[in-house]
């Protein structure tokens, strides 16, 4: 593990902003949670936070090996002691964690409650109540163990990593701290990503009382957006949750859809790539750093998002409307709540090629009425998922704490 805090401050309770233990463990596929922690912790220190952080990788399970970090999912001793150490030289006001698994485990809450720490919990995905933390199996939205006293079709359908004995250990973690009341006593505040993750967090067993809603937020796009837009737009993880199999389905399908960019990489990657092969219409770029993906924003008629999952808050769509470009999106989940129809976006049916199908003619039939929604989803931005506005909502929930 490591801990990291630059030069001490002399913060205060009192008078100073929060100085603010920040604690993460990384995948082993850089994803979008990895990118938001290290957004929102340069975000504190940019409003005068001292940040400490202590981190983990799941990169260290490539070396140790899956029974070794078994053995850490449930509780890790050197965790909690090492963060006590931390806690005692720095005297953090907060200690704010976003994933803890599986190398972290709750002993991160312990070491702060035992401190008299206040402890902030975001919650990017629905592990506290799925093994897989996507409430998706089988390419289809899976509730099963919701509400279940004992959520055995986490391991009858081995959510996690496809692996019986894995997600046994998972759900007994996760079950054996529900027990413990580990979710309800341990955390201070958790911070879901929208009102709908909220929703099925509650329905999950957490304590609504102790849950806020709290976006995540992109950096502004510097590049006005150009034209009406020479293609459609997908940036994302190419898996079977992120629907790239149905949006490649719904190019193969009608022969009147217009360019398809399809940016990311991911386990599907060399679908992705026939299908470009054999369709000219379709081309695939692959991963692309933050100057590149702004100026294939700038150049696009609409973001295309079928996520099939309910994801927790899609950075696309942020990124998205702060380039002023509506998303196409999937009716579920997340996706429902923050595209408005007709607004800053369309609405397909899920699962429905059809219906895709339809919206992506639409919006290249109305050039027009997209730079409406263009104008719209900027402002949106603006008013929702800009640094400031976020900065704003987390310097709160920090003030509301009992430090």
């Amino acid at each position: 593990m490591q801990a990291d805090s630059g030069s001490p401050s002399p913060l205060t309770r009192t008078s100073s902003p929060a100085r603010v233990l920040l604690v993460h463990n990384y995948y082993q596929q850089r994803g979008g949670e990895d990118q938001v922690v290290e957004r929102e912790g340069a975000l504190l220190e940019t409003n005068g936070h001292e940040v400490i952080r202590y981190t983990a990788s799941n990169d260290a399970i490539a070396i140790h090996g899956a029974i070794w970090a078994a053995k850490r999912l449930i509780w890790n001793t050197q965790v909690y002691e090492e963060l006590r150490t931390v806690i005692s030289d720095r005297r953090p006001q907060v200690l704010h964690a976003h994933n803890i698994f599986p190398l972290l485990s709750p002993a991160v809450y312990a070491a702060a409650n035992d401190a008299k720490i206040p402890v902030v919990q975001t919650l990017h995905n629905y592990r506290l109540i799925c093994a897989n933390g996507l409430l998706f199996r089988d390419g289809r939205v899976c509730e099963d163990c919701i509400g279940r006293h004992l959520p055995w079709p986490g391991v009858a359908h081995k959510c996690y990593r496809e692996n019986t004995l894995a997600s046994a250990a998972v759900v007994g973690m996760l079950q054996l701290h529900r027990a413990a009341r580990t979710w309800r006593t341990r955390v201070d505040t958790y911070i879901a990503l929208t009102e709908f993750a909220r929703s099925k967090m509650i329905a999950g067993g957490l304590p609504g009382a102790k849950i806020v809603v709290k976006p995540n937020f992109v950096t502004p796009n510097e590049t006005p957006h150009a034209g009406d837009g020479e293609y459609i737009l997908f940036v994302g993880r190419l898996s079977v949750e992120k629907g790239i199999q149905m949006l490649l389905a719904t190019w193969k399908k009608f022969a009147d859809l217009p360019p398809l960019k399809i940016v990311g990489n991911g386990p599907l990657g060399d679908q992705v790539r026939t299908a470009s092969l054999l369709d000219r219409r379709i081309q695939l770029i692959g991963y692309q750093e933050a100057d590149a993906l702004g100026e294939l924003y700038r150049h696009a008629r609409a973001v295309v998002f079928p996520s099939q999952c309910y994801e927790g808050f899609p950075l696309v769509i942020a990124e998205s409307y702060a380039a002023q470009l509506p998303v196409i999106g999937s009716s579920i989940g997340a996706a429902a709540l923050l595209i408005e129809p007709f607004i800053t976006g369309l609405h397909f049916a899920p699962n429905s090629l059809d219906d895709l199908g339809d919206k992506i003619r639409w919006a290249w039939g109305n050039p027009q009425a997209m730079r409406i929604m263009g104008t719209h989803a900027l402002a949106r931005y603006a008013a929702n998922y800009a640094p400031d506005v976020n900065y704003r909502i987390l310097s709160r929930i920090y003030a509301n704490l009992s430090m």
